[in-house]
């Protein structure tokens, strides 16, 4: 108890002094702009007095070390101000992401969407997505919030002191605002398309790229694995292109950002000269003018403001879909279940494209195991890779709980294990194929297959296997150790007993299709002495 007290404790006076940091940052930043505009205006002040006094005696008496100490003072004001702003705006901005990104990272973990997809790279575009989300987040007050108050501040206090002053310079003033706001809009509206089809187009081509590296082998031995890259790289093409595309609109507002300030002080000046303002009275619109032309640093950085806002708004929009609630806790849900699969006429295809016997239609439920029973050659594999979606077929054909389902979404639904196991140049560990299964876990699914006694002779879960170092009993047992591994809805066993003893087969199967009895199970054997009691044999002929 007296453990967790400190921490209940502390966390409302941890908030008082975030906001303390804040508050502090954001006093440095309207100084630093405050300095900004009085070191211009006072320096333009005191250039025109010692040119109008260099014309009369009064450049005899003219006491110069005043507005001097005074030019040096807003310097040295500006100076600290901004390097006490980006230290105490950074230090606040990254106490809040401790803490913030603490609560994201835990409700993300248990998120529904990274349940079902795992750490692997089918999903990559969902981990670099969050990342980029959250970092929005983090920063927003930083790039957004204290920038924009501070510039709309000394905006506000600029109109006014023109409205005052040189009120015709309002006409030339508000026809620039006008025209930049026009421009605000349009970068706003067309940077908020922009990055949500940057962002789609990564999503699709990490999707793909992602599916054909969870088959990387298959489709190498298919010779499919060149076509498969060209769609993900043409989607990170285009994301890039549209993000050149936003860059150039950026410019295109910064350009006409950046004539707001010059433009206002011309107009400031040209209207106090034609209201008749001469020599000592036209120093204070000088002044004046020159203050305007001191936010043009800040002015030219709205671009950046606009898109770190739309991209700060999409963050947040993107952060609930994981079902992160306010309080920063994921919301439960059930991992999707499939009861069944349907096959409408499917046009079965070879792996080169050439069609193969009658269309096909069969159903399949969870639950209940099903066997595609056929002689050689009558295309039991390739039907099985169609619904796995390692081989194209027309859309509609496959449906689940009548969804129709495309190539991509039953290549992630599907867990196919082939009749000739790969094995791959790595550890057992990584050959399970299983990131997120524990070491408990994997030691089941071998002892399961019988094949943990050879995984310990050959140095454990972390032990070196190559293809020449199992048998191809042992490399089928370590196939179905896969499937044992599997968290996918639909999974396709091709052979699954081939190279094995008929008892030894009929008894790893039995495992696994109990392991398995709730999700939707599909075999293919040429054996008629594989029948099990548990499974329902389906006739393919070509």
């Amino acid at each position: 108890m007296n453990d967790r007290a400190p921490s209940h404790v502390a966390l409302p006076r941890e908030k008082i002094e975030h906001t303390a940091q804040w508050r502090l940052a954001l006093l440095f930043a309207f100084a630093a702009l405050a300095g900004a505009v009085l070191l211009t205006g006072v320096s333009m002040w005191f250039l025109g007095a010692v040119a109008l006094a260099g014309l009369t005696p009064a450049a005899l008496t003219f006491n110069f070390h005043m507005p001097a100490a005074f030019i040096r003072l807003f310097a040295l004001t500006r100076t600290a101000a901004k390097y006490g702003e980006r230290v105490v705006g950074h230090r606040a901005a990254l106490t809040d992401q401790v803490l913030r990104r603490a609560t994201l990272f835990a409700a993300m973990a248990a998120a529904p969407s990274v349940r079902k997809a795992g750490w692997q790279l089918g999903n990559p575009d969902r981990l670099a997505d969050f990342l980029d989300d959250v970092e929005d987040v983090d920063y927003a007050r930083l790039r957004v919030g204290l920038p924009s108050t501070t510039l709309g501040v000394a905006i506000v206090l600029l109109l006014a002191a023109t409205l005052w002053s040189a009120p015709l310079a309002m006409v030339m003033i508000l026809l620039l605002f006008a025209a930049n706001t026009g421009g605000a809009y349009y970068l706003t509206g067309r940077g908020d398309a922009d990055l949500a089809g940057m962002r789609e187009s990564r999503q699709e081509a990490s999707r793909l790229l992602g599916a054909a590296m969870q088959a990387v082998v298959p489709l190498q031995a298919e010779r499919r694995w060149n076509s498969m890259l060209g769609a993900p790289f043409d989607g990170y093409a285009s994301a890039e292109a549209r993000a050149l595309m936003l860059r150039r609109r950026q410019a295109v507002v910064d350009m006409l950002a950046g004539c707001l300030a010059p433009c206002a002080m011309l107009s400031v000046l040209i209207c106090a000269w034609l209201t008749g303002l001469r020599g000592a009275a036209l120093l204070p619109p000088a002044l004046l003018a020159f203050a305007w032309l001191a936010i043009g640093e800040s002015v030219q950085g709205v671009s950046r403001i606009l898109i770190a806002s739309v991209r700060e708004k999409a963050a947040r929009v993107a952060l609930a879909k994981w079902s992160i609630g306010p309080d920063g806790t994921a919301h439960k849900h059930t991992p999707e279940q499939i009861r069944s699969l349907t096959l409408e006429r499917l046009v079965r295809r070879t792996p080169d494209g050439r069609l193969l016997g009658r269309p096909f239609g069969a159903t399949f439920t969870a639950g209940r195991p099903r066997i595609l029973h056929g002689a050689s050659g009558c295309g039991k594999t390739s039907l099985l890779k169609q619904i796995a979606g390692w081989l194209d077929a027309a859309d509609g054909c496959v449906l689940a709980d009548g969804v129709a389902l495309d190539t991509d979404k039953r290549r992630a639904m599907s867990s196919f294990c082939p009749h000739d196991a790969a094995v791959l140049a790595d550890t057992v560990r990584e050959n399970l194929f299983a990131p997120n299964a524990s070491d408990e876990d994997l030691w089941t699914a071998l002892s399961a297959v019988e094949l943990d006694g050879r995984i310990r002779e050959a140095g454990g879960l972390d032990g070196w296997i190559t293809q020449a170092v199992l048998s191809l009993g042992e490399a089928q047992r370590l196939n179905l150790a896969r499937a044992w591994l599997s968290e996918k809805p639909i999974v396709l066993l091709d052979e699954p007993v081939e190279h094995l003893d008929a008892d030894q087969g009929k008894r790893i199967l039995a495992a696994l299709l109990f392991r398995l009895r709730q999700r939707i199970v599909v075999l293919s054997s040429h054996e008629t002495g594989l029948m099990l009691a548990e499974c329902r044999p389906l006739l393919v002929t070509q």
